[in-house]
């Protein structure tokens, strides 16, 4: 294991003082240690690729070199400002990149998690960018050589890091609730209404978790779920891409980061989703599964935006007064209809996750 403010040394004296990624959980110490050390220039980005083009920006500006920092899953969506703009062969950009390794070789992880964790390495030597899988701080001398070519040569390079490999801090970090309306009550009262051919398509990390949750400890048999274990920022349109050929009434629960991180894909529901479509956003303002990170989505006007990209109703949730007449009320409607739900973060310690995945997709799909 190595200290997370010997990482931050070594970035400091090479001179990197911007930062800009997505959290993750493998990476919540950096995180954390990020608020206090670089308040002033650091971004948490809606996605990995525009995490990657804000530290772009700010080299052309500075011409000091970014640090860039994702989950592996999120290195696909970092891949077009990669190789398109940062590439040696065409702006000859550099960059660091720091990694969260989730699936990697020999750890015990989730089956989407080991699917990438497998060709992280690959995409790395394809895209021809030298890394370091940092364990301990005899790995941080390399990844400091490799970054001092990095400024040399201007190209990009990277490091991985495995779970538990940054100590944990001994200062407990504390979630904020923004909102108080515990989810899993709103989640339970959403199970209780639904009929039998209802579809529920829910957004990865806890939203899909809490509703497996719920669905096992009250035994709810009514409706059909499929979770989103990957693809964040997808939810919208997995389940807009069922509702058009199906008339079972489609419920999409998404979260605020899955929302932000592929927004324009809520565009394509409000223009092209039939009646039996809809939309509910569980809006708790947090990255809550992998650290409670602020996503800001707590400024935004939810119902002039979704008006604005063809939502003919929207409803919003933010107390338990009148909560299950709003959300049956919300379900009737005839309408192509929003619904926001202002929830505090998940209260639920341990919650499963979702195992045998072949199974509830063909469940689902009964």
């Amino acid at each position: 294991m190595i200290k997370v403010d010997n990482l931050f040394k070594l970035l400091k004296k090479n001179d990197i003082n911007f930062f800009s990624g997505v959290p993750d959980s493998i990476l919540k110490e950096f995180s954390s240690a990020l608020k206090n050390k670089s308040k002033k220039n650091h971004i948490i980005a809606t996605n990995e690729g525009a995490a990657v083009s804000l530290g772009i920006g700010h080299y052309l500006s500075t011409n000091k070199i970014p640090c860039i920092y994702m989950q592996n899953s999120g290195l696909s969506n970092a891949l077009n400002p990669l190789i398109s703009i940062a590439n040696k062969s065409v702006y000859s950009i550099p960059l660091i990149l720091i990694i969260g390794w989730r699936g990697s070789p020999k750890m015990d992880d989730e089956p989407q998690h080991n699917v990438k964790g497998k060709i992280t390495r690959n995409i790395l030597k394809l895209l021809e960018i030298k890394y370091t899988i940092i364990k301990s701080n005899v790995d941080l001398n390399k990844f400091n050589k490799q970054i001092k070519v990095a400024k040399k040569n201007k190209s990009i390079v990277a490091c991985l890091i495995e779970q538990n490999t940054l100590r944990k801090s001994k200062k407990i970090i504390k979630k904020k609730d923004y909102y108080k309306l515990d989810k899993e009550f709103f989640l339970k009262t959403l199970l209780e209404i639904l009929d039998k051919k209802t579809k529920i398509i829910s957004s990865t990390g806890y939203n899909s978790r809490e509703l497996m949750y719920l669905r096992n400890k009250y035994k709810y048999k009514n409706s059909k779920d499929f979770y989103m274990v990957g693809g964040m920022g997808h939810t919208s349109s997995v389940a807009l891409g069922y509702s058009l050929s199906s008339k079972n009434k489609t419920i999409c629960i998404d979260g605020d980061g899955s929302f932000l991180m592929h927004m324009g894909s809520i565009k394509t529901a409000g223009t092209f989703a039939n009646k039996n479509f809809k939309y509910i956003l569980l809006n708790n303002n947090s990255h809550d599964s992998v650290g409670g990170q602020s996503t800001f989505a707590n400024n935004i006007n939810f119902e002039k935006f979704s008006k604005s990209l063809g939502f003919k109703n929207f409803y919003c949730v933010k107390n338990y007064k009148n909560l299950k007449k709003n959300v049956k009320k919300f379900l009737s409607t005839n309408n192509l209809s929003f619904l926001e739900v202002k929830v505090s973060n998940s209260k639920t310690k341990n919650l499963p996750r979702p195992k045998d995945l072949i199974k509830i997709k063909n469940q689902f799909m009964k």
